[in-house]
Formats: structure tokens, C-alpha cells, sequence
């Protein structure tokens, strides 16, 4: 049976991976802390890495853990460094070291958010936040040090865990209106959704980078409003700009006003396409009641 070391395994991601893959593999499953189920490794420490990896000899490494809060990115840029580089550049010298795939997780915040087309895998990147740079460096470390890897750039994203849909029903329980940014435009994309596309592409050679975000782009705003059409909530979306957004809130970091990624490479080199935005939340808003 194939084994599959999952790290940052209690994330949105890793919840799915193993849902995705379940009852297929022999799962190796961590986390920065101790639990039922998983042991505790952290990327950051290469002996750790390196120790349990070549203990386990895992088939394939799938990289669910990064430092992903990006406004305390941008306070915490040394853990943000050795959680989001450091720790992939790790896992990939393991990872070839006992010739197992990595599957490294990246973002839309690489791309300085600013193109008024969806970005392909080739367009240049230049990230503007201490997220994306690290992400960044974390996607170059990997081309550095590994061999067999995959690269899939996602963009926000829902699953089982804390969330911004979530957050939004939390905030309709007890609120007549809310404010959400309308100018800042993306593709939603469902954790399970991603878990799919690194399933179809983990058995396979086809190595590289690729995007992995649900079809189709919206704001937060008007995502908002569908997640509300959806749950049957009366809550009203106010519109604001992140201009406007920035003065309710000074602290917060500059997020890509323009990040629809587009599925170049796995359209080119496969069959495989990601559920429309619309029909993933409806089926993840349909999985939260159940």
C-alpha cells in the first residue's frame, strides 16, 4: 500500500487530503504539536525532517503546512520565512533523499495581483506581502533542492476548519449588514477540490508547477452574497473598497487586488478540470448542514 506523509495534517487541506485518499493509502500524519493520530514534526528543523522521513520512507510527502495568516506575516517574518521556505526546502532535500514525491502547496499571493488577465503558471510572479515572498521562496527552495515535485498555487480557500465562509455565516447570526471588499477579485476554491487535483496528479510523472483554484472569478463581496443566497441568510453585503477597508482596518496587509490564477498546465497536459466556484460552495454549504 502506498504511503503518504501529510504534514500540517488538522489544516483545511490536510483534513481533505485524507478524506480524499481514504482507505487507499497508509497515511503518515503530523503536525506541529502531538495528537491522536499524528505525531508532532516541525519542517522548520532538518534533523526532525530528515529523521522521521527516513524512518518512514514514504512513497509521497504532501506539504499542507505554511504560516498563512498574512497580516502576521507581515510581524513574524523570521517564522514566516522558516515555516513557509525553510520548511519546504527541507521536506524536498528528505524527500529526494528516500526518492519520494512532494506535493508543495503555494498561493495566488506569489503574483503581485496587479495583471488585469487570469495569470498562467508563466506569467512573472512578484509578490508584494511577507506571505508571498515567503511562499515564494518556499516554491524556489523546492526547484532547488527536490526532484519528483509538484507545485499547485491555490487561492482562497475553504475546507473543514476556520475559514472565511464560516466566518461569514458567524457574522450573519448576529449582524442586519456587513461591510466586504468588492475590488479585490479571485477564485474561491474548495479544500476537497484541491485534494481531488493532487490525487489525479500525485500518481502520475507530469511534474511542475501548476494552478489549482476553482474555475471562475468573483469579489468577496459578491462571493458573500452567494453564500448567503445559498444558506438562506438576509444579511446585506455592503460594498467597500479595500481603500475603505484599510482605514476601518490600519493594520492589515496589502492583498492582490487582481489573483485569478488560470489552470493552464493541467488543461494542457490532461483531462483533469476544478469544479466552477459556484458548484463548490454549493456543495460544501450542502456537506455543513448534513
Amino acid at each position: 500500500m502506498k504511503k503518504i506523509l501529510v504534514t500540517g495534517c488538522n489544516g483545511q487541506l490536510g483534513r481533505a487530503i485524507q478524506k480524499e485518499y481514504a482507505g487507499e493509502v497508509e497515511f503518515v500524519l503530523t503536525d506541529v504539536v502531538d495528537g491522536d493520530g499524528y505525531v508532532s514534526l516541525d519542517i522548520t528543523k532538518i534533523d526532525d525532517v530528515m529523521a522521521l522521513v527516513k524512518k518512514e520512507k514514504p512513497d509521497v510527502i504532501i506539504n499542507c503546512a505554511a504560516h498563512t495568516n498574512v497580516d502576521k506575516c507581515e510581524e513574524q517574518w523570521d517564522l514566516a520565512y522558516k515555516i513557509n521556505a525553510i520548511g519546504p526546502r527541507n521536506l524536498a532535500i528528505a524527500a529526494k533523499e528516500v526518492d519520494a514525491k512532494l506535493v508543495h502547496v503555494s498561493t495566488d499571493y506569489v503574483f503581485p495581483g496587479t495583471s488585469p488577465e487570469p495569470l498562467t503558471e508563466f506569467d512573472p510572479v512578484g509578490p508584494k506581502s511577507a506571505y508571498g515572498k515567503t511562499k515564494l521562496e518556499g516554491e524556489n527552495f523546492v526547484k532547488q533542492f527536490g526532484d519528483k515535485y509538484f507545485i499547485l498555487r491555490t487561492a482562497w480557500l475553504y475546507g473543514d476548519g476556520k475559514n472565511f465562509v464560516k466566518t461569514m455565516l458567524m457574522l450573519s447570526e448576529n449582524h442586519d449588514e456587513i461591510s466586504v471588499v468588492c475590488d479585490q477579485i479571485g477564485s474561491p476554491t474548495s479544500a476537497s477540490e484541491l485534494a481531488r487535483m493532487i490525487h489525479y496528479l500525485e500518481p502520475t510523472d507530469n511534474y511542475g508547477v501548476f494552478h489549482a483554484t476553482c474555475e471562475g472569478q468573483t469579489s468577496w463581496a459578491d462571493f458573500t452574497e452567494e453564500i448567503f443566497r445559498l444558506a438562506g441568510k438576509t444579511t446585506k453585503v455592503n460594498h467597500v473598497t479595500s481603500a475603505q477597508y484599510k482605514e476601518m482596518n490600519p493594520a492589515s496587509a496589502d492583498r492582490p487586488a487582481f489573483s485569478v490564477l488560470e489552470n493552464y498546465m493541467i488543461k494542457l497536459t490532461s483531462d483533469f478540470m476544478m469544479a466552477d466556484w459556484h458548484d463548490a460552495i454549493k456543495a460544501y454549504l450542502e456537506d455543513l448542514n448534513a
